[in-house]
């Protein structure tokens, strides 16, 4: 049975208070309550108005309201204490046996290659390589390792052959359910909205509205309203990050871009992200299977980027303390995947044994380290880097190489593509399929990675500004559908970097006939 608003409520209260109780947050305030009974303001008669008052004046209640703020964001509806979790996570089936399989795929390629290039999973690294890496930390971009064996786990086109083949048994011989993306390549009756819809989520967007990355930039008298809104939206950033510490200020105002000089700081507030990174110990002592995929993705992609080669060192040093990260392991309870199992030497098969692999239940695949090397950009600090791209993933990128039914997901904004596409670009659309270029095996491989790699640098930070301000990708199906515009100069297709990326979604959201 639905519940009613009020149980609904009280179990989202519930959940928020028991994940707070148990955070580094919580005995914060514990203790500053504590502390703070020894000041002369504090009355023994008025003692729980005086101790509010001070958490008040002192920031630590703003802290709290922010870290509610990313549980709201985060966790799982509220739901019946019997509900089985994994119907919690992706309540279709299909999408759960077509997940599994896909875990069991990766792993069996992981394993694989352990045995046939006998290499172990992991294994504890000797004094004196120990000693080497520690020396060396700063500079790990300098090592030319072979990895010439290793090869990445999987590319995002297996992916998209996976998404393609995905069939909802219950549908297959309804061909109405299906008609409206019968020409696309995803086959999966799921509901994603138009444009009609997009406009209403996505009002800020139009085309009366100011927006940094475009207003900024115009070539207007310095005394025109374009410069002054800028100057007024850079004022009222500011204000929000120095003296507010307000996340669902700071996150409503990058729907209209962030300012450069205030974007690291806001994503920071946004995020509630803290920086702590005590992973570095984990990495010297055990060498993992998965660092070499990580050394190889690096080389293969970022290190051969213009942009972002000079981040190497940087890159390494998140990648490989994020495979070791277990707190990364709580997104799973509202993330359709589940986390790799290995079991130890000689005890395949004993659940006693088994354990997760890597530590963070991430396995890399081609791409991967493309989420990160954008946020070098912004945070030259290894800890705030790390704990910003922490929750990037556990917010958005993960579901960019999950299957699910989510409206985030990578599922969804594929239908989204092609539905948008065919509806409001039917002659492309077609034209592109006649001569062998489904557009999705075209935008796929911009879509999983959130466009990093693509899109120039400043445009990239203007994207990713709005899907934290929207708390959704579905910014990036809808970006996908702007390169139409340019379909009489295919050279488009190949390179993105001279793309400015908010005026095409404008263009396409607000004036596209319907």
């Amino acid at each position: 049975r639905r519940m009613d608003e009020g149980t609904v409520l009280s179990l989202s209260i519930a959940q928020i208070v028991q994940r707070l109780k148990g955070s580094h947050l919580h005995s914060q305030i514990e203790r500053q309550a504590k502390d703070c009974l020894h000041r002369p303001e504090i009355k023994l008669e008025s003692l729980k108005e005086d101790v509010r008052s001070f958490l008040k004046t002192s920031g630590w209640e703003k802290k709290l309201q922010n870290a509610i703020y990313r549980e709201l964001h985060i966790q799982l509806p509220p739901s019946h204490p019997t509900a089985p979790l994994e119907h919690l996570k992706e309540p279709l089936a299909y999408m759960r046996k077509a997940q599994a399989s896909w875990e069991k795929r990766i792993l069996k390629s992981l394993n694989s290659m352990s045995t046939e290039l006998g290499v172990p999973l992991a294994r504890k690294r000797p004094g004196a390589e120990q000693k080497e890496l520690t020396n060396k930390w700063n500079e790990m971009g300098t090592d030319e390792p072979d990895l010439s064996r290793f090869r990445p786990v999987y590319a995002p086109k297996d992916f998209l052959e996976v998404l393609i083949s995905l069939r909802n048994p219950n549908h297959d011989s309804c061909e109405d359910v299906c008609a409206r993306s019968h020409w696309g390549l995803i086959q999966v009756p799921l509901n994603v909205r138009d444009i009609p819809q997009l406009r209403q989520a996505y009002a800020e967007l139009n085309l009366s509205s100011g927006q940094l990355g475009i207003d900024d930039l115009a070539h207007v008298h310095p005394v025109g309203s374009r410069l002054f809104l800028h100057s007024c939206l850079f004022s009222i950033a500011f204000c929000v990050v120095v003296v507010g510490q307000d996340s669902a200020a700071a996150q409503q105002y990058s729907r209209r871009g962030c300012p450069t000089g205030l974007r690291a700081d806001l994503w920071a507030l946004i995020l509630n992200s803290t920086n702590q990174l005590q992973l570095r110990a984990g990495v010297i002592q055990h060498n993992l299977l998965v660092d070499n995929l990580i050394y190889k993705d690096v080389k293969l992609t970022a290190s051969n980027d213009d942009y972002y080669f000079v981040f190497e060192d940087f890159l390494y040093q998140v990648l490989l303390c994020f495979s070791r990260d277990t707190a990364v392991l709580e997104h799973f309870k509202y993330n359709s995947a589940t986390p790799p199992k290995s079991y130890l030497h000689g005890k395949v098969g004993d659940e006693e044994y088994a354990v997760v692999y890597p530590p963070n239940g991430v396995i890399p695949f081609h791409g991967f380290s493309m989420y990160v090397a954008p946020l070098c950009f912004l945070y030259n600090e290894p800890s705030k880097l790390y704990s910003v791209f922490r929750e990037m993933y556990i917010r958005y990128f993960f579901r960019l190489h999950s299957i699910s039914s989510s409206f985030s997901g990578i599922v969804s904004l594929c239908l989204q593509f092609e539905r948008l596409l065919q509806t409001h670009l039917p002659q492309l659309f077609y034209h592109l399929r006649q001569i062998g270029a489904q557009p999705l095996r075209i935008a796929f491989k911009w879509m999983v990675r959130a466009f990093s790699g693509y899109l120039s640098t400043d445009q990239l930070l203007l994207l990713w500004d709005r899907i934290l301000g929207y708390d959704s990708l579905e910014v990036v199906a809808g970006r996908y559908n702007l390169n139409s515009y340019f379909h009489t100069n295919y050279a488009v297709l190949a390179d993105l970097s001279t793309l400015k990326v908010i005026p095409l979604i404008q263009i396409f959201l607000f004036a596209t006939a319907i």
